[in-house]
């Protein structure tokens, strides 16, 4: 298997932009990733200030027929579907169809909400888009195999949209409420969730991978879903689609997310909702006690990287997705994957692009502010039982820190510990080999460990790490000492 996995790591649409060549260190992290974790696929796209400038694609969207992943292909998105409902709502109450502040109850026909605390009048849309009108958590799919189908919409409503905490009081992630929406959109429309998506939202925006919960065709061919150790997800359903059901390829994913930052996208029709709308959605919502809830209309609002970002992840059996917006740096990132990971890592790879894309939120992140001792240009060997290896770290007034190991290119370091208290200094997550035949078994990230022994001399260990599970097995953990000097230069700006 983790051979397989080699292999298929290697299977990547070419990079689709000049830029391309900035993100060499998320590829790396990709296919690190992928193959720690047999991932079967993940594809990327991002966007800066208008332009589309890497969209990627690596592995097998479908790994029994051999159909490579590209960004063109659907994917299950999961609850960035949660941001697409909150957009087709937000097409209605633009019309007048649905009033954000009237209760949700108005737009579901017959069957209502129970409110077990607080009042149905409180229960309104708004707080329902929020996840702060008191539903709770809620879950439920219909694999194929199973033979059982999703109960009537009024049943489900009855069964399980119940109001367990008083409206506004709090956040609480949960489904049912998006389940909602989706049927308030078809009360106030008249036509299906998914005609209504379609003719109001995806065909004004030219998304054409867009749909709802598709199955795959030989015309019309979606990324098939995996669990750990690539075992295929039976298809499956869900009792609301509003919080989980679209399929979109990352590059029309990225167009969406380019549209919510712009207002405007090349190739659409027009525009379904109004730049201003947008900006709403992109608000917090305030709680009652006057504190915010973290989440606005469909989407997380908040801070990351020291940045405003305003962002939807979604994750169940077979996907792992990303959209997240960065409105100060016009920037949009997607990240799609057809498996999942025990830790979650396809969600953290979000980091790794924007540490490429915006190199000044490395130093945000890890916040190492160099002592003057430490500051310099540092070069020295790292002893092996097969020979000494050059390494060289640049460590600069600004905190930034490069480190070229052997022959490879240099890399910004992204994760930096210092402790104070006995001086060491350690870099983490480095790409890289280590080019001994006992490290090249496993290849692993590796990592620095240093401390200033004496004045202008810096010593201690690489090591190369794997020791996280690789299919069936655990790879190894390896260290050889190293030593390097500072050397003389012009001070870095």
């Amino acid at each position: 298997m983790t051979r397989l996995i080699a292999v298929l790591i290697v299977i990547a649409t070419a990079p689709t932009a000049a830029h391309a060549d900035q993100f060499d260190r998320s590829r790396a992290q990709i296919q690190y990733v992928m193959r720690l974790h047999q991932v079967p696929s993940i594809t990327v796209a991002v966007a800066q200030r208008g332009e589309i400038v890497w969209e990627e694609s690596f592995g097998w969207a479908d790994i029994e027929k051999k159909i490579p992943a590209t960004p063109h292909t659907p994917y299950s998105l999961a609850s960035i579907s949660k941001p697409i409902t909150a957009t087709a709502l937000m097409v209605l109450v633009e019309r007048g169809a649905i009033d954000l502040d009237k209760p949700i109850d108005d737009y579901l026909g017959a069957q209502k909400v129970t409110v077990r605390t607080g009042s149905a009048r409180e229960v309104t849309v708004r707080r329902v888009a929020s996840h702060t009108a008191g539903l709770p958590l809620h879950v439920q799919f219909f694999y194929e195999d199973e033979n059982i189908d999703p109960p009537p919409k009024d049943e489900t409503i009855r069964r399980y949209a119940t109001i367990v905490d008083e409206p506004g009081e709090r956040f609480v992630y949960s489904n049912i409420g998006f389940g909602l929406l989706e049927w308030a959109i078809e009360q106030a429309s008249g036509m299906s969730y998914s005609q209504f998506l379609d003719k109001e939202l995806f065909g004004p925006l030219g998304l054409a991978s867009a749909a709802v919960n598709p199955r795959a065709t030989a015309e019309r061919p979606v990324a098939s879903r995996y669990w750990i150790g690539q075992i295929r997800v039976p298809f499956y359903e869900f009792d609301q689609l509003g919080g989980g059901g679209v399929f979109m390829s990352a590059h029309d994913l990225l167009r969406f997310g380019m549209f919510h930052l712009h207002g405007r996208i090349d190739g659409q029709r027009h525009a379904p909702v109004r730049k201003s709308t947008l900006d709403a959605m992109h608000e917090p919502t305030q709680l009652k006690d006057g504190s915010s809830a973290g989440y606005g209309i469909g989407w997380f609002v908040g801070e990351q990287h020291g940045l405003r970002r305003i962002n939807h992840n979604g994750g169940m059996a077979g996907v792992a997705s990303v959209l997240s917006i960065y409105p100060e740096e016009q920037a949009v990132i997607v990240v799609l994957a057809n498996g999942v990971t025990a830790t979650g890592a396809v969600h953290f790879l979000e980091n790794d692009i924007v540490h490429d894309l915006l190199p000044d939120t490395i130093r945000h992140d890890h916040g190492f502010k160099p002592q003057p001792e430490w500051v310099g240009l540092w070069k020295g060997k790292a002893s092996t039982y097969a020979g000494p290896m050059p390494v060289e770290i640049d460590i600069r007034e600004n905190g930034s820190i490069f480190v070229r190991i052997g022959s490879s290119a240099p890399q910004e370091v992204v994760t930096v510990r210092f402790d104070s208290k006995i001086g060491y200094l350690e870099l983490d997550d480095l790409i890289g080999t280590i080019d001994t035949p006992d490290a090249m078994r496993y290849p692993g990230k590796l990592q620095l460990s240093l401390k200033q022994r004496r004045p202008g001399v810096i010593s201690g260990s690489i090591s190369t790490n794997s020791t996280e599970r690789l299919g069936d097995r655990m790879g190894n953990a390896l260290s050889y000492w190293i030593e390097l000097e500072r050397q003389e230069r012009q001070p870095q700006p």
